[in-house]
């Protein structure tokens, strides 16, 4: 074991969720000792590119960090999950988010309501449908937005060897951090946080779901944004880059929040009225050195271990490493 092992498990962010760009990633992580790696859906179907990672690699834990869920049906999830749980032979995490209305129903053109009360009985409808093909039990599932009723043995998979996965959800406001503490394995904070913010407000909330379900807190997965740099002219490109992913979320009311509860409602009111003059490749510069060092664990790419330790330590159970950097750069976190 290194003599800087941090507490909770380090895992790697997919830049390409491709099925080839998710499995050079995994294979990456494990030559280099990351414990596993996550894949955003964005560009690329994350549950392909598990898969096909899985089945190329040993050790290293897949998820999807996150897939969409309204842009399917629990049904079809369920069975896709179970199969990546199967390609992984037990190595896989189902990581889920809402997304927002904008892209349900313009990009998706899937139905949208109201999100945490539709998350939970999601959430609880792939649960019934894996209980299902596990116990042989009748699939009898009713709910306000989701009835699952028929199951025959042609369709049945039966159990799967490796179990169910986990399943995760991605939360930012009360409401479906509460939920993820009620009904889910795992809470994957947004990167778009601060250890302040997550310590004063997302873990209490969490907290707080459990204990109204009578459960313990589940994993706590966080995906700070990093900066890993073998030296300056590195460390320039990736506080530049980092600078405008800040401004991104910052400008947008969603994850305002965030930025009220260290003061930065100016700052905030200043990028939202840039991006809505489309000055984007300007909005950086309003991004201060204090909220940098908020936002963003930055340092020697040696080091880094130390830095994640040093402020999420005693808080995650799982840490996602999103750098700019190099591949050297990488392997040297690791």
């Amino acid at each position: 074991m290194r003599e800087d092992a941090t507490t909770f498990r380090i895992e790697l962010g997919a830049r390409d969720a491709s099925p080839e760009g998710l499995t050079a990633a995994a294979r990456f992580a494990e030559e280099y000792g990351y414990d596993g790696v996550q894949a955003a859906e964005t560009k690329h179907d994350p549950l392909i590119g598990c898969a096909v990672a899985g089945a190329a690699t040993e050790r290293v834990r897949l998820s999807t960090a996150i897939a969409v869920a309204f842009a399917r049906s629990p049904m079809s999830l369920a069975q896709a999950a179970n199969d990546v749980q199967l390609a992984t032979r037990g190595r896989f995490a189902l990581g889920l988010g809402s997304q927002v209305q904008a892209h349900i129903e313009k990009r998706f053109s899937m139905p949208w309501s109201a999100p945490a009360p539709r998350m939970r009985e999601f959430i609880a409808a792939i649960r019934a449908i894996w209980r299902s093909w596990e116990t042989g039990e009748r699939l009898a599932f009713r709910g306000e937005h989701y009835t699952h009723t028929l199951m025959t043995p042609f369709f049945d998979p039966g159990p799967n060897p490796f179990g169910s996965p986990d399943i995760w959800l991605a939360a930012v406001g009360p409401a479906m951090t509460k939920l993820a503490g009620e009904a889910a394995d795992g809470f994957v904070a947004h990167a778009f946080t601060t250890r302040d913010y997550l310590s004063d407000v997302s873990l209490p909330r969490l907290a707080a779901g459990a204990e109204s379900a009578g459960r313990e807190r589940p994993d706590v997965v966080l995906q700070p944004f990093v900066i890993a740099a073998a030296d300056e002219a590195s460390r320039a490109v990736q506080e530049r880059h980092v600078r405008e992913q800040i401004a991104f979320y910052g400008s947008t009311p969603s994850y305002r929040a965030v930025m009220e509860h260290h003061g930065w409602e100016e700052a905030a009111d200043r990028l939202h009225a840039a991006s809505r003059r489309g000055e984007w490749a300007q909005m950086g510069a309003e991004v201060t050195d204090d909220m940098l060092d908020a936002f963003s664990v930055a340092g020697r790419p040696e080091d880094i271990r130390n830095r994640l330790e040093e402020r999420f330590g005693g808080l995650a159970t799982t840490v996602c490493v999103n750098a700019p950097a190099t591949e050297e750069e990488l392997a040297a976190i690791a």
